[in-house]
């Protein structure tokens, strides 16, 4: 791999044609120059394949099995760094991305020395105007975590220029190296979900500073119901969420808060008529707890992980 500016690293599990679709819209980035990795989590679909035969300009690592987002992405970084690139966006692989999008993010580092990372307004796929995340908030009163400004529609309320947040989404983080060598890389117990919120905490205590830009546009291929149905999902947001909160010296409250809402959800799905379809979500919220208390991390022992 040639020196880039900036190392775009792009976690693949079964991804198929989203992944080529991701492919396709970095294809028409021209600023700044890039270099594409993809890193292959042991896909049984063809992915790596697809993409070297559609894109060969693109870098394949496959792993031989599923590390999760956060093992594809330190072994991204590390490749980014061995590279010598300046910075390294992490792109989901069902994310497609504006063509100007990398330059603002880019741009947004440039302007804020303090700045360690740099991430874009995420819009749903299907509503294009429609936000996902717009940076990330945490109360730490309660324990939980949301994204800003996720279903509304976009009217310029963000503004136009960059803004310090809390966390960013991994779904498309741009990440300066020389922050990554110092707040180290991504915490391979939590897999999937909450990595990147505990990583951006780890970071702002050593004094780096999180960048929404609004104006860089990203559209990602997600649907709140079926994160809502899937045992998966909960697994990883209620396990994660408790290894976020002791990871990160959350206080008391939001422990409080924390095993507050579990109980709640589990209860509802038990008592309430109208949740009796919810016993696999119901058994993967209680598997998590489980390991969370037994010291179990990293991928899911679930159907389908």
């Amino acid at each position: 791999m040639k020196s880039a500016r900036v190392v775009v690293v792009i976690p693949n599990w079964n991804g198929g044609d989203l992944t080529l679709e991701c492919l396709g819209s970095l294809s028409q980035v021209r600023e700044p120059e890039i270099e594409v990795v993809v890193v292959d989590n042991g896909s049984s679909d063809g992915s790596a394949a697809s993409v070297r035969r559609t894109f060969p300009a693109a870098q394949v690592l496959e792993l031989g099995d599923n590390r999760g987002f956060t093992g594809a992405a330190n072994e991204g970084l590390a490749l980014a760094r061995r590279a010598g690139a300046d910075h390294c966006l992490l792109l989901n692989s069902d994310a497609v991305v504006a063509e100007d999008a990398i330059a603002l993010l880019l741009e947004a580092l440039d302007r804020d020395l303090a700045a360690a990372v740099a991430g874009p307004t995420v819009y749903y796929r299907d509503r294009p105007r429609v936000v996902w995340s717009a940076g990330g908030e945490i109360d730490w009163q309660r324990g939980r975590t949301r994204m800003i400004g996720i279903d509304e529609t976009d009217e310029g309320q963000f503004g136009a220029e960059p803004r310090p947040v809390p966390f960013l989404s991994g779904c498309a983080i741009l990440l300066r190296m020389t922050a990554v060598e110092r707040v180290g890389a991504f915490d391979p117990r939590f897999f999937a979900y909450y990595e990147e919120v505990e990583w951006c905490v780890r970071c702002v205590r050593q004094g780096g500073r999180i960048l929404h830009a609004p104006r860089a546009r990203v559209w990602h291929s997600i649907t709140a119901a079926a994160r809502e149905t899937s045992p998966l999902v909960h697994y990883y947001m209620t396990r994660n969420r408790l290894l976020f909160l002791r990871a990160s010296g959350a206080p008391f409250a939001a422990w409080a808060g924390a095993a507050l809402d579990t109980a709640r959800t589990v209860l509802s799905w038990t008592v309430r008529p109208q949740w009796r379809g919810k016993r696999a979500q119901r058994a993967a919220v209680l598997r998590a707890v489980a390991d969370f208390c037994s010291g179990r991390f990293g991928r899911a022992p679930l159907p389908g992980a």
